[in-house]
């Protein structure tokens, strides 16, 4: 059967802070989320390269494409352990080791109300069955790890008595989970030393659900008392209310509290917008620094401290995590700020014309308006009577949509890009979607433009109403630039809108700004 990969480094507790990501297996359980072999290879390969020490590849027992996915990770030769969860049955436990893991994740649940009503089954039968698929899982020469489900609504003594013999029969690592998210810092902190003395020596782990929003409390908490691995999501998907984040938990540890975890903190951001591609999660714009606005500014006050030096309103540099700090144009905008937005499009204004620029910014802001690059440029021009000559770089020529019943919606367009016709179609979830990806599909050639935010809104009733659409883009080197299209047509303002995006991203890139403010910043700041 299978063996300890040749050159597997040994698990010590000498400091270092093991991450072990279940995005594949746990984050996966996320409702409506399903991902293929082709995807799990995909995000797994991204993991390995910022730097998590497991990747818990899925529960091969479950299904054969489950098993398929963890089979294909397994082979990949990456530098992370990969892993599989299996419950405490030796089936479970063949089918771990014949996917090729360095790591079967055994678990059984231990609680009263899990036992009784779950399981049904005894305090001694669960504890026996434990024992017996560690003891099975470690003799084929594999590491094995060790979760009680429920550990916190186990009773502390027979919990205690289930580490010390899962110990005793091999575990290399005990895992404390807290199932449905009850727990607080400090019992986390109890549980963690409560476990640490019922079986020394061993590697300890949490795992923290966010049922109640502590999940990284939770997991820092257990750190802090003598944890050596905490279990975490990218963007903290999952169950319910998902996982403790593992970027926000890895970097609470590294920046505020100098602990050695191992990852690239400049591909956090990569990697949060892969799982929430392929998983169609995305993390909400106030989400710690992955969510859109993590490095906004659009107070007055803000934007001037921030040009000034940017400790003032950011705890670390945005790049630190592959992020670009930018302003927004709002009723809070000041002039700083205003002006810095303007220079990235290469407007230069004198303080006459920027105070009549914020004035109307503020004015549309008062109406409740989202003031959009588009509206300030609008606005700019008005004030200049011109704006500097720019041809569009991207133009629709020609746009054909086919949806239906049975059909998959389709998207064919036509789009001068520059100096020459690209002809193009892509398939959807809707019109709107494929439109969009095929616009997307022909700009890539030149610029890696995603849609980061879309808003539809009917300004008026009825069947023909006019609608807004807003969107929001963003390119592969972090510019952001906002558009607006109104319309009776959805699919044609929506495609108005996003070459417009576009359009202002690729003025930007010709412009020179690489990030959306361009601020000589201090340096990494914890």
């Amino acid at each position: 059967m299978n063996s300890v990969r040749s050159g597997l480094d040994p698990l010590s507790s000498d400091g270092k802070v093991y991450i072990f990501d279940t995005t594949l297996r746990d984050g996966e359980q996320t409702p409506g989320v399903a991902l293929t072999p082709d995807e799990k290879v995909e995000i797994a390969r991204q993991l390995d390269k910022l730097g998590v020490d497991v990747i818990e590849a899925g529960f091969p027992a479950s299904s054969e494409g489950e098993f398929e996915g963890v089979r294909r990770v397994s082979s990949l030769g990456l530098r992370s352990r990969v892993a599989a969860l299996a419950r405490s049955v030796r089936g479970d436990v063949d089918r771990a080791l014949a996917a090729g893991v360095d790591r079967i994740h055994v678990f059984i649940a231990t609680s009263d109300v899990h036992l009784q009503y779950k399981l049904k089954m005894s305090r001694e039968d669960a504890l026996a069955s434990a024992v017996d698929a560690v003891s099975y899982a470690k003799s084929h020469g594999v590491e094995v790890e060790f979760s009680a489900e429920d550990a916190t609504r186990t009773d502390p003594e027979f919990l205690r008595t289930v580490f010390s013999e899962v110990a005793a029969a091999g575990a290399d690592v005990l895992d404390i989970p807290d199932t449905v998210g009850v727990a607080t810092p400090e019992r986390i902190a109890d549980l963690v030393r409560l476990t640490r003395e019922a079986a020394p020596g061993k590697i300890i782990s949490v795992h923290c659900h966010d049922d109640f929003g502590l999940a990284v409390a939770n997991s820092v908490s257990g750190i802090l008392a003598g944890a050596q691995q905490f279990h975490a999501t990218i963007n903290g998907i999952g169950e319910r209310a998902g996982n403790a984040s593992l970027e926000e938990a890895a970097l609470v540890l590294k920046f505020l509290y100098g602990k050695n975890v191992g990852i690239k903190p400049e591909l956090i951001y990569e990697t949060s917008r892969l799982v929430a591609r392929l998983t169609g999660i995305y993390p909400p714009p106030n989400k710690a620094l992955v969510g859109d606005n993590a490095f906004g500014h659009e107070s007055g006050i803000h934007v001037h401290g921030v040009l000034e030096m940017p400790s003032t309103y950011e705890p670390i540099s945005p790049e630190v995590v592959g992020r670009k700090r930018f302003f927004v144009a709002g009723k809070h905008a000041g002039s700083h700020g205003i002006e810095a937005m303007l220079r990235e499009y290469g407007i230069d204004v004198n303080e006459e014309q920027l105070r009549q620029i914020v004035r109307e910014v503020k004015r549309l802001g008062d109406m409740g308006k989202t003031v959009t690059d588009a509206d300030l440029l609008a606005i700019a021009r008005s004030v200049l009577g011109r704006l500097p000559a720019g041809e569009a770089a991207v133009s629709l020529t020609g746009l054909v949509v086919v949806t239906g019943m049975g059909v998959s919606p389709t998207a064919s367009v036509r789009i001068r890009l520059r100096d020459r016709d690209v002809d193009t179609s892509s398939v959807g979830v809707g019109p709107v979607d494929a439109a969009l990806r095929a616009i997307q599909s022909v700009v890539r050639e030149i610029a890696d433009v995603r849609l980061v935010e879309y808003r539809l809104e009917a300004i008026t009733g009825g069947s023909d109403a006019l609608g807004e659409v807003v969107v929001k883009v963003e390119d592969d080197l972090g510019n952001m630039a906002s558009a607006r299209s109104v319309g009776t047509d959805i699919v044609m303002a929506s495609v108005d809108a996003m070459v417009d995006g576009i359009n202002k991203i690729l003025q930007k890139r010709s412009t020179g700004a690489t990030g959306n403010v361009r601020v000589q910043d201090s340096g990494n700041r914890g």
